[in-house]
């Protein structure tokens, strides 16, 4: 849910506003570090959009909402643009969107990493961008803004997800150990935090390798 989205309430406010509004922009660009929720925005943006709630959280219950936390939904198409940068892949989307939505009431496409895109495939995109298929909305998450072409960034909304603080990771860190019973200290957690330069993700990754490496009992050295 939104509010499970750590660290940036700004995002959350402006997007929840805009669905209760009506006024959500049809092309939007999610740029920030790694690991910082962008895509997971993304989805649950795609979720609330489609619930059959019609509220400004996902229920995580309906049909709509399950398809697509199960990357099951033939209406959320999301595409790497570091490996489908070409030209022909950005065709073969375009005709995909054309049509109205399979199931859901909007159908959501994430292009993460979309700094990739060729140049030919940012000339094809602009083009659906401009007059973008009813009921379509486009989410472009990158973490390389400044790579994105001043004519798509023209006709977009952008988001720009803050770094996460060590306090807020340190805090959620503290949370995952105690649930799986981990002996670690603060100062430890705080370390790990540090380590991550502010995307969660990294630090769980960081934090997984000090329980492997300490076989369970992390000690400050470690």
């Amino acid at each position: 849910k939104f509010s499970d989205l750590i660290g940036q309430p700004h995002i959350t406010r402006t997007l929840q506003n805009a669905i209760s509004m009506n006024k959500l922009y049809p092309a939007l660009i999610f740029s920030g570090t790694k690991g910082v929720g962008k895509t997971s925005a993304a989805r649950i943006l795609s979720k609330t959009l489609n619930c059959e709630e019609e509220g400004v959280e996902p229920c995580n219950e309906c049909a709509f909402c399950k398809e697509i936390t199960a990357d099951n939904s033939p209406d959320y198409i999301e595409i790497d643009g570091a490996s489908n940068n070409g030209v022909e892949e950005v065709r073969n989307l375009k005709e995909k969107v054309k049509y109205k939505p399979f199931r859901n009431r909007f159908r959501v496409v994430v292009i993460d990493e979309v700094h990739m895109l060729s140049t030919s495939a940012w000339n094809a995109l602009l083009k659906t961008i401009e007059e973008p298929p009813e009921h379509t909305y486009f989410i472009m998450a990158t973490t390389d803004f400044h790579k994105i072409p001043a004519t798509i960034v023209s006709r977009c909304q952008q988001f720009e997800f803050k770094r996460i603080s060590y306090e807020v990771i340190q805090k959620l860190l503290k949370e995952i150990v105690d649930k799986e019973g981990v002996k670690i200290s603060d100062y430890a957690l705080y370390l790990v935090a540090k380590a991550s330069e502010g995307s969660l993700r990294d630090a769980k990754k960081v934090l997984d390798q000090a329980i492997a490496i300490s076989s369970g009992d992390v000690k400050d050295q470690d």
